[in-house]
């Protein structure tokens, strides 16, 4: 019986090649485009899922009276909370900012001397590691930091260093933000087997001579907000009721601060393996992933799955009449419906278990690919229990496929079909059509969520953001030396005058990076109650020039005034904030009075809005300042005059090698650095187009097979009309416009569903475009054309078949 099945089987796929092609084909891409998104998705969902106490450990956050969110914390609350809630068992703080997140490693043994930059390292408490677990290969994770200066490295560092042998109580010096110091390596973990939304290579004890002392000094329950802390809760804690008593703590500490500085804080928590998809403030850590992403990229995966189920639906269906006189001999020779139902859903399995075959081949063909397109290194074995999902899968998808056609042909009236009274069956049609219907209403969405993506995409590109992007170049200096003031002199006087330069300046940050100085001011003839929160960046005197900001009013730094070390230029929203405008507010003091820090500081210059960070963010109150804030040398910005770069590196390679012989010289540019923020979308728009090329593909394929069946179904019409005088082009219009009306009532539908799920995406920018209604029309009419493409040629070819040989079988 099997034997007799496996033959009917195969003897209809080869009988009905072109049918049996589009169905297989079209299956086995959006298994394999499934397969592929599955694998991002899951991949995704692995950050921070390793942690050995995730489910009861958090980061605390905070959001203020006007509905900012930033997730770091002032330095005290990590040992306050650890000792007043007994729901805690653990704390840990790790500190990150702009002048230690790039650190100059130096090796000396012997003869042998290796110098390197390193990014991503974290100061962290001697606790981080009861906490976060990594897979130490050498080292023990739990005492690792409890002795001051002690480091923990990846193991590509580790073998940057010493090669393939145990590094530990080995000794790296490295510049850190208080100079030099030698650090013992007490522990090595494997980096690429951690995902977790801290991206660090290295780990500094936090207990290492003036950091210590420093972090000591920040008192402060409310100022210097840096500090990102976790807790780990004791077994059975509640995290709502530990949540609602931590806010209760917390004002108990702050209410009167809070109340004469005129701002209010809540706290909350954040379970860590939920950070890296669902947290986005403007200070994370590293850069997250996207929860919202992850949701269109698996309703893209299930959309076209579906649209495969529905090809095969729909051919097999729209095939029905072939093999309705099969069926009704085969009933009337004593074959049971139960038998017919088996026969069909064993010819769709069979069907989707070679699709499945040739997805497979897919994959391990096309994820290479993939996975440069994506940024990732994933595996089709990653996961275990892989393979059976997808057999599962399969399965599912074949007998979901074949359920209805196998139900609807077995169903036939053997009287009827061998009458042929089966033909032109109305709630067929109309199926076909909704199915149609349903493919294109999936595939405009798509077109049209590409579309918005690519506009905005190149508004973000090309958005004016205040100041010059192009030909700036970026040296990271201020944590190559002690001293970067003189060593920042001595590059600048050598590299002045050179033509290709056209002015160099420094400062603590540069647009594009995350600036995290910050500090309170008030205006002048005010009070603490009406302070006003704004970003500070320290920076010599010809930053602004060197960048381009636009002055409005004033003037910037000059050496010419030697009272700018107690200056401040704002921006326009600052001065807004302040209670001043561009015009009014020159000359004015502010003034701030936070913890140890009393001063005031005197407006000489306004400059218009700029982005400093990028446009998912609104623009904020900005100022500059030459002294106190931070490391005015950090970043050297060097504005070139030309475009010819390799000349101009070569050069500045030349006099930094002279000037300092063993450290590395690297270099960025600001227009690709500021880009950076947009890897996501760009990453997103590229894997969101590729999908709906292929969606669209196995839309087309279902299309395509409907329009070799309508026009072997009308064929005797289409001789008829051909010998009362049809030409080509009445019959070509005559099977298009059936098709093209389905399109048409699909981009009905798909209008607003495709409109609301693109303006809430476009609401996670602050400053994003408008969708127009030019979108639609385009989305609608590349749909029309792609659909009217595919249908044309079959329409053409019957037009053009002569009729005397179509009727002379009748």
């Amino acid at each position: 019986m099997l034997k007799n099945f496996l033959r009917i089987a195969i003897r209809h796929i080869t009988r009905n090649k072109v049918f049996s092609f589009i169905n297989i084909v079209g299956f086995a891409i959006g298994l394999a485009t499934c397969l592929l998104i599955m694998l991002y998705i899951l991949d995704e969902h692995r950050y921070d899922k390793h942690q050995e106490y995730g489910d009861r450990s958090y980061r605390i956050a905070a959001v203020n009276n006007k509905g900012e969110k930033w997730v770091a914390s002032s330095a005290p609350l990590a040992s306050g909370v650890k000792d007043a809630l007994p729901e805690v068992e653990q704390v840990a703080r790790l500190l990150t900012f702009t002048d230690i997140s790039r650190m100059l490693f130096q090796y000396k043994e012997g003869a042998e001397q290796k110098q390197l930059f390193e990014s991503n390292g974290y100061y962290v408490d001697s606790t981080f590691f009861q906490i976060f677990s990594y897979k130490f290969i050498y080292g023990n994770a739990l005492t690792a930091l409890n002795t001051p200066n002690s480091l923990v490295i990846c193991d590509d560092i580790a073998r940057k260093f010493f090669g393939p042998v145990n590094p530990v109580g080995k000794q790296l010096t490295i510049n850190t933000a208080f100079g030099p110091f030698n650090y013992t390596v007490t522990g090595v973990f494997n980096g690429e087997a951690t995902r977790s939304h801290i991206p660090a290579r290295y780990f500094l004890s936090m207990r290492n001579n003036d950091m210590w002392n420093w972090t000591k000094q920040q008192t402060s329950w409310l100022g210097n907000n840096i500090f990102y802390t976790y807790v780990k809760l004791k077994k059975g804690t509640d995290a709502k009721r530990f949540e609602a008593k931590l806010q209760s703590f917390f004002n108990d500490k702050t209410a009167a601060d809070m109340k004469a500085a005129g701002f209010s804080q809540r706290l909350y928590i954040q379970p860590v393996p939920d950070i890296y998809l669902h947290s986005s403030a403007p200070n994370e850590i590293g850069t997250n992933g996207n929860i919202i992403y992850l949701y269109i990229l698996a309703s893209i995966a299930a959309f076209i799955l579906v649209i495969a189920c529905v090809n095969f639906m729909n051919l097999s269906t729209a095939s029905a009449e072939k093999r309705a006189r099969e069926v009704g001999l085969r009933k009337v020779l004593g074959a049971g419906k139960g038998a017919l139902v088996r026969q069909f859903i064993g010819e769709s399995f069979l069907m989707s278990l070679m699709a499945l075959i040739l997805a497979f081949a897919l994959v391990l063909v096309l994820l290479p690919y993939f996975n440069i397109l994506a940024q990732k290194e994933i595996s089709l074995f990653d996961n275990p229990y892989l393979l059976l999902w997808i057999i599962a899968l399969t399965i599912a998808a074949g007998l979901l496929a074949g359920a209805y056609p196998a139900f609807y042909l077995s169903a036939f009236n053997p009287i009827s079909v061998l009458k042929g009274k089966i033909l032109n069956n109305f709630s067929a049609v109309a199926i076909r059509r909704g199915l149609v219907v349903f493919q294109f209403t999936i595939s405009i969405c798509l077109i049209f969520a590409a579309i918005v993506i690519r506009q905005q995409l190149h508004y973000l590109k090309n958005q004016s953001l205040g100041f010059r992007q192009e030909q700036q170049l970026i040296l990271p200096l201020g944590r190559a030396f002690l001293n970067s003031e003189n060593y920042y002199a001595s590059l600048k006087n050598e590299l002045t005058g050179y033509p290709q330069i056209k002015t160099i300046s420094s400062g603590s940050a540069y647009p594009g990076t995350t600036n995290m100085s910050d500090m309170l001011f008030f205006p002048e003839g005010g009070s603490k109650s009406e302070n006003v929160d704004i970003y500070l960046a320290t920076v010599e005197k010809d930053y602004i020039e060197t960048l381009g900001f636009q002055v409005l009013n004033g003037r910037t730094f000059s050496k010419d005034f030697p009272a700018d070390s107690a200056s401040i230029i704002l921006n326009e929203t600052a001065v807004k904030a302040l209670g001043y405008t561009a015009a009014n507010a020159v000359g004015r003091k502010i003034y701030y009075d936070f913890g140890q820090f009393h001063d005031n500081r005197t407006i000489v210059g306004v400059v218009k809005d700029f982005n400093f960070e990028s446009l998912h963010n609104p623009i904020q109150p900005y100022a500059f300042t030459t002294n106190t804030f931070g490391n005015q040398y950090t970043y050297v910005i060097i504005n070139a005059a030309t475009d010819n770069y390799t000349e101009l590196l070569q050069k500045i390679g030349q006099v930094w090698k002279k000037l300092f012989p063993t450290v590395p010289f690297e270099y960025s540019f600001l227009d690709k650095d500021f880009q950076r923020s947009y890897e996501k979308e760009q990453r997103a728009f590229v894997i969101i187009s590729y999908f709906t090329i292929v969606a669209i593909f196995i839309a087309c394929l279902g299309l395509f097979g409907l329009a070799i069946f309508s026009a072997e179904q009308r064929k005797r019409e289409i001789g008829i009309r051909k010998v009362l005088g049809a030409s080509v082009r009445n019959v070509v219009i005559l099977l298009s416009k059936d098709f093209i009306q389905l399109v048409l009532i699909a981009f009905v539908i798909a209008s607003p569903l495709a409109w609301y799920a693109m303006d809430k995406w476009l609401s996670e920018f602050a400053f994003h475009i408008q969708i127009s209604w030019l979108t639609f029309i385009a989305a609608g009419i590349l749909a029309v054309f792609i659909a009217l493409l595919t249908v044309s040629s079959q329409a053409a070819k019957a037009a053009l078949t002569n009729p005397v040989k179509t009727l002379k079988a009748e």
